[in-house]
C-alpha cells in the first residue's frame, strides 16, 4: 500500500477533528508527538535567508562603490541607496513572510504506527506515512537544537518532491524524501521516532547519534537516526 494523501481546503485548526490530522486518532493509536518547524530555523535553512542577506549586502556594496568610482558625491550614493535598499528589503521580507506561513500552516504528528505530514499554505495536504513503510531516517542538528529528520520510504511510496516542498530533503529529485524541518529538541523528536519505528516493526533502531552538522547546509549529510536491517 502507498502513502496515503489526503487533500482539504485550509480551515482553522480548531475545526479540525484533532490537531493537525484530517480525522480523529483511532482509540488503539497513540499520539507520541506532534509539533510544527520553527519559522526563524527554516527561513535560515530552507529559504536561505542568511545567504540572500549577504548576496543583497554584496549587491548595494558594488553599486555604492560604482558610485563612489566615478566621482560621484553624497547626493547621488543617497539616490543610489533609495531604491535598492527599499527593494532588497521587499524581498528578504516575502521571503520571511513564506518561511513563517510556511511553518506556521505544517504540523507534524507521531503516533505509535505512522508519521503525519500536515503541511501547506493554501491548499493543505496530509501525509500518512505508517511506520512500515520508512525504511530509515536521518538526522541534522543544527547548533541552536533545531534538526531536519529525512525519511527513507519503501520503492512504492513515491511522492513527488513539489508536493513536499520545503518539507522534503534537498538534492533529492528523482527520489525524494519526506522530511520533518527545523524541529525543536531535534534530538528528544529523533529518539521517540526511532522508538516508534522499533515498535512498530519489530525491528532495532540503533542509537540515536548526537554530531551537530553546520547551518544552513543542504548536503544530503547527516546522521543516520536509524535503518532497517
Amino acid at each position: 500500500m502507498k502513502a496515503v494523501r489526503s487533500t482539504e481546503l485550509p480551515r482553522e485548526h480548531e475545526y479540525e477533528p484533532q490537531f493537525g490530522l484530517p480525522e480523529s486518532l483511532p482509540a488503539q493509536e497513540k499520539l507520541l508527538w506532534q509539533g510544527s518547524p520553527c519559522w526563524k530555523a527554516l527561513a535560515r535553512e530552507a529559504f536561505h535567508l542568511r545567504k540572500l542577506t549577504l548576496y543583497f549586502a554584496l549587491i548595494i556594496a558594488l553599486k555604492l562603490g560604482l558610485v563612489l568610482s566615478q566621482g560621484g558625491g553624497m547626493a547621488e550614493v543617497l539616490r543610489s541607496l533609495s531604491w535598492t535598499v527599499p527593494l532588497a528589503g521587499l524581498g528578504l521580507g516575502l521571503v520571511a513572510v513564506i518561511a513563517w506561513l510556511s511553518a506556521r500552516g505544517a504540523v507534524y504528528t507521531i503516533t505509535d504506527r505512522r508519521v503525519v505530514m500536515r503541511i501547506g499554505i493554501v491548499l493543505t495536504v496530509t501525509f500518512n506515512l505508517p511506520h512500515k513503510h520508512i525504511q530509515a531516517a536521518g538526522l541534522q542538528l543544527a547548533a541552536d537544537g533545531t534538526a531536519d529528520l529525512p525519511l527513507t520510504l519503501g520503492p512504492r511510496d513515491h511522492i513527488a518532491w513539489l508536493h513536499l516542498w520545503p518539507h522534503v530533503r534537498p538534492w533529492k529529485l528523482s527520489y525524494p524524501q519526506p522530511m520533518l524541518r527545523s524541529v525543536a529538541d531535534g534530538q528528544q523528536v529523533a529518539r521517540i521516532l526511532a522508538q516508534a519505528w522499533s515498535a512498530a516493526t519489530g525491528q532495532a533502531s540503533g542509537a540515536v547519534h548526537t554530531a551537530v552538522a553546520p547551518t544552513e547546509s543542504d548536503a544530503p549529510t547527516g546522521q543516520p537516526a536509524f535503518a532497517s536491517r
